[in-house]
């Protein structure tokens, strides 16, 4: 399916919601608010400590209903302010996949894992408050507004994306991108548990759209997608096999020799020289959390199969 975009752009607005407690957390976390005559939705409300600003930006758009909320996961700077959100708009339906219903209904486990994952970071994004149930939904067709519903599992296995028109909401799904002066930057997301031969699937079945815009949830509204969603992509496979290499060797994980060696043989990801101190600072501790999902990945391979991502991929 290929699709001539009849998006018109201008109802779509980019609200970011910048944290300058923590470093290089600008132009990182954000909101998409799309606003038209007959439809009005977010997609990824953030954290509860942003609420205010985002409240504060919705009103300075003059945005008095909200027809859906609408979450690509339900990770805590995607999701974690939902609560909040519904709060000030109880008509909204909170679409996300089926497996985060229970947990924005009852938030008290993922919150507990959610401190465990990213410690003291948690202060800083906020609570996480329960999300009404009779307001959460899944579908895989919302209503007569034109948005598809995709499982898209990989960076999380409740990952979801959006699709109107030509535009793709890709929330994690082909990983982080920053803006840079000159080529691309990119970098995988896949913290624990990841599953390649799943996150292959998801960004294939994405691929195979054709979209034309995609949204990536860190960062940006890019074009062509389908070229940001192949990088995506290619990276997966090419950090794995990376990875499995460097495993293979020494049986340990060793992040130094990791982020050197995908210096060398990513050339999306060696723009990162490009990025600002602070920015390129927060990039390499998330570097930590890729790497750690994908050893996973290569150490639980079954026994006499070490090479087979290498040569496979």
């Amino acid at each position: 399916m290929s699709y001539t975009s009849s998006m018109n752009l201008d109802n779509l607005y980019c609200i970011d919601l910048d944290m300058p407690a923590m470093e290089g957390f600008r132009k990182f976390v954000s909101c998409w608010l799309y606003r038209s005559d007959n439809l009005v939705f977010v997609v990824d409300p953030g954290p509860l400590s942003t609420m205010p600003h985002l409240l504060r930006e919705l009103r300075k758009y003059e945005v008095e209903k909200l027809d859906y909320i609408l979450l690509t996961h339900i990770h805590i700077d995607h999701a974690g302010g939902t609560g909040a959100l519904v709060k000030e708009f109880p008509d909204a339906r909170v679409i996300c996949h089926p497996q985060g219903i229970k947990h924005l209904a009852e938030p008290e486990k993922l919150w507990l894992g959610t401190q465990k994952v990213i410690g003291e970071l948690t202060e800083i994004y906020g609570k996480i408050l329960p999300v009404p149930e009779i307001n959460l939904d899944y579908a895989e067709l919302l209503g007569d507004s034109g948005v598809q519903v995709f499982l898209t599992p990989g960076h999380a296995q409740h990952h979801c994306c959006y699709l109107l028109d030509g535009l793709l909401f890709g929330g994690e799904i082909a990983g982080v991108h920053c803006k840079v002066e000159t080529g691309i930057y990119m970098r995988p997301a896949t913290p624990p548990r990841f599953i390649l031969e799943v996150a292959v699937d998801s960004l294939q079945r994405m691929i195979d759209l054709q979209p034309r815009y995609l949204v990536i949830a860190h960062y940006g509204l890019v074009e062509p997608a389908v070229e940001y969603l192949q990088i995506g992509l290619k990276q997966l496979k090419l950090w794995v096999r990376g990875i499995a290499e460097l495993l293979d060797n020494d049986k340990e994980v060793d992040e130094e020799k990791i982020f050197n060696w995908l210096q060398y043989n990513d050339k999306y990801y060696r723009n990162q020289y490009q990025l600002d101190e602070d920015i390129r600072s927060r990039e390499r501790y998330f570097l930590g959390n890729s790497i750690r999902g994908m050893s996973e990945y290569v150490k639980k391979r079954p026994t006499g199969k070490e090479s087979t991502i290498s040569k496979k991929w």
